[in-house]
């Protein structure tokens, strides 16, 4: 396997259709950053209304991508959060069901599930590499629990068609600080890795992490700051625009903060997922990837916006399944680019198309009840 990422065409078309037959058509859904089992329960899964629409959509598709961050396994809570994780895994293998199939490929905050595996071999050497589905008793448990789905894992992406390549794009972190200038990258985010740089040098690439950072405080604090802290992530997100002033972080400001982010992303995000694609070599016409939770493109989105230097490759992301009150509240109304239950949907000789699978629910179905007690989500409070 050629872990540059330029595998042949054959090989590529071979490995991205997986079970189905090379002649029949195939529809894949793309869904990332479930995040279930947060603390705060914004992860809308753990609704009535949300999973049976997710489960709908998948009534007529041949295979479903967890695109990364399915589980939130960084705050400290892994236990919890893999008991939340159960009900909802179980639901989505049995309505896939036999003869279909689900590939996993885990993001950094479910990036426990083979991070010991990752290190014992020295991988990932490719971009799409194949790992065991019992590479670690936490992945056994996720597997077993899609099933009774073909199950197959990669990392730290996968093709899903030839020239379409996925993944959950927490690579970009690395590129998102200048490379230059007093040596600000290499101080904070590591040593970057460069052209013809293989996975495991993003791996490898060391410094400190602010996902890190910002999951352990989510995890530890009182629940209060902890809410603050979730909200501060994605403010910091929006500070680094130029202009960008405190009265746009207001809660009755969320579409302007969401328009703000949306900019951010578009201007940061995508070049620095475009770098990472260049350095490891993949030569494709297309990346989905999630990360980010801005889903896209949309009807209204500039689509030159939504490309790598020079057109290629031309990028969709699959947004997100958590409300973000600081970029929703409860006045916000879909269609609406931070919504939960983000998707890219693949067809057989059509460009990968964003969705929104829940723009029939509104905030009160999808926003997590507060009590005094705490958030109380599905009748069980998280702790």
């Amino acid at each position: 396997m050629d872990p540059s990422g330029s595998r042949t065409r054959a090989a590529r078309l071979d490995a991205s259709r997986g079970l189905a037959s090379s002649r029949a058509p195939l529809r894949t859904l793309v869904v990332s950053d479930l995040h279930l089992g947060s603390r705060l329960g914004r992860d809308v899964l753990r609704r009535d209304a949300a999973l049976d629409a997710l489960l709908a959509a998948l009534r007529d598709v041949d295979r479903l991508v967890l695109l990364g961050d399915v589980v939130e396994l960084m705050e400290g809570r892994a236990i919890r959060a893999m008991e939340a994780a159960e009900p909802v895994l179980r639901a989505i293998g049995a309505r896939v069901g036999r003869g279909r199939e689900i590939v996993v490929v885990p993001g950094n905050h479910d990036g426990p599930l083979v991070r010991r595996w990752l290190r014992a071999t020295g991988g990932p050497a490719a971009v799409d590499a194949a790992i065991p589905a019992d590479a670690t008793p936490a992945l056994a448990r996720v597997t077993a629990w899609l099933g009774p789905a073909a199950v197959r894992v990669r990392y730290p992406g996968v093709w899903l068609a030839d020239g379409t390549w996925a993944t959950h794009g927490h690579y970009l972190d690395r590129h998102l600080l200048p490379e230059s200038g007093y040596g600000i990258a290499r101080g904070l985010l590591g040593r970057l890795p460069r052209d013809g740089a293989a996975p495991v040098e993003y791996e490898r690439a060391g410094g400190p992490s602010v996902t890190h950072v910002e999951a352990a405080l989510a995890g530890r604090l009182p629940r209060p700051l902890a809410a603050a802290v979730d909200d501060l992530a994605e403010v910091l997100r929006a500070a680094t625009m130029p202009g960008a002033r405190r009265r746009m972080f207001r809660r009755r400001l969320a579409p302007l903060t969401a328009l703000v982010l949306g900019a951010q992303m578009r201007r940061a995000s995508i070049p620095a997922l475009a770098r990472v694609v260049h350095r490891l070599g993949v030569d494709s016409e297309w990346v989905v990837f999630g990360h980010v939770h801005r889903c896209g493109p949309l009807p209204g989105d500039d689509l030159r916006r939504w490309r790598g230097p020079g057109g290629r490759p031309r990028i969709a992301n699959s947004g997100s399944w958590i409300y973000e009150p600081l970029l929703l509240h409860r006045a916000a109304r879909p269609p609406h680019p931070y919504w939960p239950g983000g998707a890219v949907l693949l067809e057989d000789g059509r460009d990968p198309r964003a969705l929104c699978l829940l723009e029939h629910l509104d905030a009160a179905a999808l926003s997590p009840p507060q009590t005094r007690a705490g958030n109380r989500v599905g009748g069980a409070e998280i702790t």
